[in-house]
């Protein structure tokens, strides 16, 4: 295709606008505020920034939007940096910091009050909401709004040497109180903070509010194309007022909206993420039950799965929601030629071969269609182990695995029959006595009988343990704000702490593998948090299937 081609509406006008402005090097962004992890919606907005740089030849800056020091902390730094490296975003050597230009922004405030575009007011907050009108009626003026631009220097100089207590003043830009958009009825640019920055420590108490921030970061950095989700649209005025009214020189960035991705199912909200992470019953901001990068990187999901789903979605004008199962997906089709197919067994149940003398050995391929991945040798002894469920003492009619005097195909391996069913005093059944038909050995091609149904096993002499978690959704239904963790999904955790798998398994990992396919189980990935030399443990992916 093309490089003309425009791939979609955001594309399409960041071409036009390049030709018509005669932009030389297009620059787009990614602005985290470094107060929480970033989640499957920060890849989406990252892909489209990203994706629009490399398309041009140009630059994508990773900035962090840091000026509000109530909640961010180096510790979100430090996730968001490693999260984009393992993305694959190259945002040059190093990021961006929005607090770097605490002294800039200052200046250019200090312009706008110069210039009569701006002014100190000692309306409280409440009396704010009361003078900025509603959408059928118009504000009306704050009676600081026409302090000469010597006294509103002097108060927002007393401002920014502390002498100010929070609340008390604020410095709002002079717009225009009968606008028709709320947004711009003289809105607060700055405020008094006085909390410690995570990286300027006290050096400041007042901070810009992100409307007027924003833009003059984004002129700084050379951005041309300032991309973001259309809840910003009503923002763009104003946006598009700060860079006008500041008299600036050079190309100006120019904001474009795409539509908000909504994922049924989950929440991406940074609050509410921080809620469900503190209430206890996640294992922190990697719990493979979240959306975030972390949690989805621990569960084993791949960043080709990440950003075929992102691509799928597209650019849409308006928001969209999407079904998470969606993801689920894209991770099934990714995986599934990628990732090495072995036998685990959950809840074991042994199994005694009673006409079996010696081991016998049986041919099993590492992959169900690409023979590149080889082949290996499995033992089959006398005692093996199957799964707990695929045997039914008084099976229904549609119940197609082992019961009592019934046979059934073990995979790549021979028929079995169970003719005896050991029970301990509890009357749980703890073994089964089966005899095997030597006649039957996969590939012999054996076809004078066809048993019920074929199941997995393992050789008592060839397992490792292993401890296998297995996720599903973290809410059952839509939660709503006010029950957020009571929403929360009890069973959307089950760990089987006595599961067996190949002890084949372990050279593989040691060969540098670290997902693979259960047969009839899913896709599984080995926890590096929880892993130890004595205890494997295993995340399952996903299931095989899903009614995606």
């Amino acid at each position: 295709m093309s490089e003309n081609v425009a791939l979609n509406f955001v594309d399409r006008l960041v071409y036009e606008d390049k030709e018509n402005r005669n932009i030389d090097k297009v620059v787009t962004r990614f602005p985290p505020e470094p107060n929480g992890y970033l989640h499957i919606g920060s890849a989406y907005a990252i892909n489209i920034s990203y994706g629009i740089a490399k398309k041009y030849g140009g630059q994508f800056n990773l900035r962090f939007d840091d000026t509000n020091p109530m909640k961010e902390d180096m510790e979100y730094v430090h996730a968001i940096i490693e999260d984009m490296a393992w993305l694959g975003c190259d945002y040059g050597k190093e990021p961006f910091f929005g607090s770097d230009y605490s002294k800039q922004i200052f200046d250019y405030a200090t312009f706008l009050i110069r210039q009569g575009k701006a002014y100190v007011c000692d309306l409280t907050m409440e009396e704010m909401r009361t003078y900025r009108g509603t959408l059928t009626e118009s504000g009306k003026n704050s009676p600081y709004r026409d302090r000469s631009p010597e006294e509103n220097l002097k108060l927002f100089e007393d401002m920014r040497l502390g002498l100010v207590d929070e609340g008390v003043r604020v410095l709002r830009a002079k717009i225009d109180m009968e606008s028709p958009n709320l947004i711009l009825r003289d809105p607060v640019i700055y405020r008094v903070l006085k909390e410690k920055h995570y990286r300027t420590g006290s050096e400041w108490c007042i901070y810009p509010m992100y409307d007027f921030a924003h833009p003059i970061q984004d002129y700084i950095e050379g951005v041309t194309h300032s991309l973001c989700s259309n809840e910003f649209i009503n923002h763009r005025p104003l946006y598009d007022w700060v860079l006008d009214a500041l008299d600036l020189k050079g190309v100006l960035p120019r904001q474009i909206e795409f539509g908000r991705l909504n994922l049924t199912g989950v929440v991406t909200s940074k609050r509410y993420l921080k809620q469900l992470v503190d209430s206890g019953i996640l294992d922190g901001w990697d719990d493979p039950r979240l959306p975030t990068i972390k949690g989805l990187r621990r569960r084993g999901v791949t960043k080709e799965a990440i950003f075929d789903f992102v691509n799928e979605i597209g650019v849409p004008k308006t928001s969209t929601t999407v079904d998470y199962k969606m993801l689920e997906h894209f991770v099934r089709q990714d995986l599934k030629e990628k990732v090495m197919c072995l036998m685990m067994v959950q809840s074991p149940l042994k199994v005694v071969i009673t006409n079996l003398e010696e081991t016998e050995y049986v041919d099993v391929d590492n992959h169900f269609s690409n023979p590149e991945f080889g082949s290996r040798k499995l033992p089959f002894t006398k005692e093996l182990y199957i799964e707990r469920e695929d045997f039914c003492e008084q099976p229904s009619k549609k119940f197609k695995r082992l019961s009592p005097g019934e046979e059934v195909r073990l995979r790549s391996a021979y028929f079995i029959k169970c003719n005896e069913v050991i029970k301990d005093d509890q009357g749980e059944v703890v073994e089964l006595r089966c005899t095997y038909d030597p006649a039957t050995k996969s590939g012999s091609g054996f076809n004078e009988r066809k048993p019920k149904g074929t199941i997995h096993w393992l050789s008592a002499s060839d397992v490792t343990k292993c401890t296998v978690r297995l996720y599903e959704d973290l809410f059952l239904e839509e939660p709503s704000d006010d029950q957020l963790v009571e929403s929360i999904n009890m069973n959307s955790k089950k760990v089987y702490e006595d599961a067996l798998v190949e002890r084949s398994i372990l050279k593989f990992i040691d060969q540098g593998e670290k997902r693979f396919q259960f047969i009839r189980n899913g896709y599984y990935v080995v926890d590096k948090e929880l892993t130890t030399k004595e205890l494997l443990v295993m995340n399952q992916i996903v299931s095989l299937k899903s009614n995606f």
